[in-house]
């Protein structure tokens, strides 16, 4: 684990709300120089604090605004089986995430589609014809009040 000082730390909350923000305007928030505000960002970036940069999409405004979270569980739950399932998920561009976690089921997907006809296709020909799938719960999203995912 990376113990981070307040400097660094501003640093890494203006990134996240904006990965394109000049490095002038960066040092500025951050009350550094700009070459010394370089130095600090390249150095989480080389520590691999900065995993990388994207553009956040509007999934609305591409034709996939229908989201849904998905719990999956599993009929078999060893080693083999996990990683058949996360095999096959991997290849749905429908599925936007995918955690294996702990609880009653194995797996959250975060499923996103046109709509709701989009989805009954994902849930009854991908993952209803995963073998190992025993138990689907779907959560559909009404609304995001907050979402800081990059």
């Amino acid at each position: 684990m990376i113990t981070l000082d307040a400097i660094s730390d501003k640093i890494l909350q203006e990134l996240s709300r904006d990965g394109r923000i000049s490095n002038l305007e960066l040092a500025e928030r951050a009350g550094l120089s700009p070459s010394a505000c370089l130095r600090r960002v390249q150095d989480l970036e080389r520590r691999g604090v900065i995993k990388g940069y994207r553009a956040v999409l509007d999934r609305t405004q591409l034709g996939a605004g229908f989201v849904a979270y998905v719990g999956v569980g599993l009929s078999d739950h060893s080693k083999a089986s996990q990683e058949a399932f996360e095999r096959s998920i991997s290849r749905s561009p429908e599925v936007r995430e995918c955690h294996n976690i702990t609880g009653t089921i194995e797996y959250l997907l975060r499923v996103e589609c046109a709509d709701l006809a989009a989805y009954k296709i994902f849930h009854t020909d991908i993952l209803g014809a995963l073998e190992a799938v025993h138990a689907i719960t779907s959560y559909v999203v009404m609304g995001s009040p907050k979402d800081d995912r990059a």
